[in-house]
C-alpha cells in the first residue's frame, strides 16, 4: 500500500513530518478543581508510511497494556520510526486510572460510550474526543486489554476474520492465539470500523496485576507488525499462531470451591476432567468436563465460585 505524509493534527496542533511532540486532548475538571487532560505521544518519521495507534487504559485497572505501550514508547526506534507515525496513548482512561477502577465514576464503562458526545457524560466525552481528535489521522490500531476481575486471559488478539486488513495485521503480531470476535455495538472497536479504520484488541493478564508473558507478547508482536510494515527494525522472532472461529465459557453448575489442574493456554480435548468443585465441608464434589476440544484462552482465578460463573474460557479451532 502506498501512503502519503499526510497532516497530523491534534486538538488544534500541528506535528510535522521528522518532528515528535506530546499534546493533550480533552480537558475536564474535578470537583477538586483539579485539571485532567489525556497525554498524547505523537513520533513522525520525514518518510510517509502508516500511521499506528497504541491506546491503553480503555479501563482503569486495566495495567498490562499501560505497561506495554510505555515500554514501546521508551524505546528509541519507536521514538524515531524509519516511516510513517506512531500515536501512543498510554492511558485513555486517567480518571479510573487514579482509583485504580474499571469504570467511571459514574459507572460507565468507556468502551461502552463510542462514538461519544461533545457536551454528554464524562465517558461520552473522553470517546468523543479520541474520535475526532486522533482517529481522523490513523490508519490502524492495537487497543490494549485484559481480563475482567479474577480472570486471566492468556495472550491473544481478537479481530473480525471476515476482514482481510484485521487478518492480515494479526498475522504479522503474531500472537499466541487469534480469536474471531465479532463487534459490539458502541465499542471503540465498531465504530473505528464504521470509519474504515482497523483496531485490533489485544487481551493479555488480569485486572491491576502485572503478567510478565502478556507483556512480554505484547511487547513483542507490536515490534513484529511494526517491522513488517518498516516502521522499525527489529529483530522479533515470529511465534506459530493458533486461530479459533470461536470461543465457549464453561461455568459452574453449582456453587463452592473451584480447583482445576489445568493452566491458562493448555490444549484439552472434549470430555476431559479438567477441574471439579465441592463444597467448604468435604461433602460434595462436582467434576468439570470439557464440552468441547480447545486451548483454554481465560481462567478464574477465584476460588470462592458461585452458580453460573465463568470458569474457563475455551478456544475452539476451525
Amino acid at each position: 500500500m502506498a501512503y502519503e505524509n499526510k497532516k497530523i493534527q491534534i486538538n488544534g496542533i500541528n506535528i510535522e513530518p521528522g518532528s515528535s511532540a506530546t499534546v493533550n486532548f480533552n480537558l475536564y475538571q474535578l470537583p477538586t478543581k483539579t485539571i485532567i487532560e489525556i497525554p498524547v505521544y505523537v513520533f513522525r518519521s520525514v518518510k510517509p508510511g502508516p500511521v499506528l495507534l497504541l491506546l491503553a487504559g480503555m479501563h482503569g485497572d486495566e495495567i498490562n497494556g499501560i505497561e506495554i505501550v510505555r515500554r514501546l514508547i521508551s524505546r528509541q526506534d519507536v521514538k524515531h520510526p524509519l516511516c510513517g507515525t506512531i500515536i501512543a496513548i498510554p492511558v485513555i482512561n486517567i480518571i479510573a486510572f487514579l482509583a485504580g477502577a474499571r469504570d467511571l465514576p459514574d459507572g460507565r464503562d468507556l468502551n461502552r460510550c463510542f462514538p461519544g458526545s461533545k457536551t454528554g457524560s464524562l465517558g461520552s466525552r473522553i470517546a468523543y474526543g479520541l474520535m475526532n481528535h486522533v482517529f481522523p489521522q490513523i490508519d490502524f490500531g492495537i487497543d490494549f486489554h485484559t481480563g475482567g476481575a479474577k480472570i486471566n486471559n492468556f495472550p491473544q488478539l481478537r479481530c473480525v476474520f471476515n476482514n482481510p486488513t484485521n487478518l492480515e495485521l494479526a498475522k504479522y503480531f503474531s500472537p499466541p492465539f487469534i480469536l474471531n470476535a465479532p463487534f459490539r455495538e458502541k465499542t471503540l472497536r465498531n465504530e473505528a470500523a464504521k470509519k474504515d479504520k482497523s483496531i485490533l484488541v489485544f487481551e493479555g493478564g488480569e485486572s491491576s496485576r502485572f503478567d510478565a508473558v502478556s507483556i512480554n507478547e505484547g511487547v513483542d508482536g507490536c515490534l513484529r507488525l511494526m517491522h513488517h510494515l518498516k516502521m522499525i527494525k527489529a529483530d522479533v522472532q515470529k511465534k506459530s499462531t493458533i486461530k479459533f472461529v470461536k470461543s465457549t465459557w464453561i461455568r459452574a453448575r453449582t456453587s463452592g470451591l473451584f480447583h482445576t489442574s489445568k493452566i491458562n493456554g493448555s490444549r484439552i480435548f472434549k470430555n476431559e476432567h479438567i477441574g471439579f468443585i465441592c463444597d467448604p465441608y468435604g461433602e460434595q464434589e462436582e467434576k468439570l468436563i470439557s464440552p468441547n476440544d480447545g486451548y483454554i484462552i481465560g481462567i478464574n482465578n477465584q476460588a470462592v465460585i458461585h452458580q453460573g460463573d465463568a470458569l474457563i474460557n475455551i478456544g475452539i479451532e476451525e
